[in-house]
């Protein structure tokens, strides 16, 4: 198939409450939403950034830029026949990754539609349903802390993640172990430690936690091989991977003992794909981290998080876990058993909500071939 045209949109979608990590603070949703067209058949893909580059380089402004004049064109100009063709189009193109994978996304979508597949059977999923966990923001004190825990407990979550930051780390999760002895329990620092701290987490191998997610710096491999020989608790790297070579590295060196794989971050399907081959391969287990995407970017997620080496529960919450009203009209809403139900409609089972979609579009593209 030929790309007709492109339709990007910037959204501005609040979140339930304000989110927080160890480096920025988070109002809502400033993903861009793709579709594209071709033959009569609309695909949807979700790039989940946000207004600044904390999390990594790119933010709503250079996707759109980066769409709009260098990936856009380059798409359309190819025939495509299968949506891997995607991860080949744009291998000469540098970083960008989210920028790719929203676009990938919409290819796979679109595949799935003209194929009368789920996205599901795309990718070789094998669950019905997928585990998956809450991650908790830094809160003002301990006592909230534990009321926000609480409450995602009595909602059924059965895998609790903080966040944590020098200052926020020891205490909260001890407090949090102590009132719920048996739950799964981990800790994410988004990249706020150095090697000098490591005696200071190695603290937390009292807790019993199924990792600690990405504690030293963003593009760091090295230093996590050496920080995780001093844990007993195995170091989960996220920000650092970036690609299938950079999980070969960290797999090599010895750098982690679980990977999570955010496919947006990767640059979408294909290469998250590669990158759970790889660490099946050297038995170490994965799972699939979110971005607090929309229903579009949350049924892809969950699609990917049906294949066989995601035995971890994923951040893939159900969607009011974030959002009030949610740009879909079939949220995913949890199951008794702490899980989601993988979609087997066709391609990647998301129902648009157009009136709410246009309600929350701060800016529209269309990019014609």
């Amino acid at each position: 198939m030929r790309i007709q045209h492109i339709e990007m949109r910037r959204i501005d979608l609040p979140y339930v409450a304000p989110f927080e990590t160890s480096g920025w603070r988070e109002e809502g949703s400033h993903a861009i939403i793709m579709r594209i067209h071709a033959d009569g058949v609309d695909g949807w893909g979700e790039a989940p950034v946000g207004p600044l580059p904390w999390y990594n380089e790119e933010t709503s402004t250079t996707v759109m830029a980066m769409v709009n004049e260098i990936l856009a064109p380059m798409l359309m100009r190819q025939d495509i026949t299968d949506p891997s063709d995607v991860q080949r189009i744009f291998a000469p193109v540098r970083a960008n990754r989210m920028a790719q994978s929203g676009l990938e996304f919409a290819v796979w979508d679109w595949f799935g539609r003209t194929r009368q597949q789920s996205l599901k059977q795309m990718l070789g999923g094998v669950r019905e349903r997928v585990s998956v966990g809450v991650s908790v923001g830094i809160q003002k004190d301990i006592d909230t802390l534990l009321k926000v825990v609480g409450g995602y407990v009595d909602n059924g979550y059965q895998r609790i993640k903080l966040k944590i930051k020098p200052g926020w780390d020891i205490e909260p999760t001890r407090a949090v172990r102590s009132a719920w002895p048996n739950i799964m329990l981990q800790v994410d620092a988004n990249s706020i430690y150095t090697l000098d701290h490591a005696e200071h987490l190695a603290q937390l191998d009292e807790f019993g936690l199924l990792l600690i997610e990405q504690p030293l710096a963003h593009d760091d491999i090295i230093d996590h091989a050496k920080l995780q020989r001093a844990l007993q608790t195995p170091i989960c790297l996220d920000e650092s991977i970036v690609s299938p070579e950079h999980a070969r590295w960290a797999i090599e060196l010895r750098a982690c003992g679980v990977i999570n794989i955010k496919p947006s971050r990767v640059g979408g399907f294909a290469a998250s794909k590669q990158i759970h081959d790889m660490a099946m391969a050297a038995d170490i287990p994965v799972w699939c981290g979110g971005m607090l995407e929309t229903g579009i970017g949350r049924a892809a997620n969950v699609a990917l998080a049906s294949l066989p080496n995601f035995v971890l529960p994923g951040d893939i919450s159900a969607n009011a876990r974030y959002y009030k009203r949610d740009v879909v009209t079939n949220p995913f809403i949890l199951n008794n058993d702490s899980t989601l139900t993988v979609p087997d409609s066709i391609a990647n089972g998301a129902e648009i909500d157009m009136e709410y979609l246009d309600a929350v579009t701060t800016q529209k593209v269309l990019i014609k071939a």
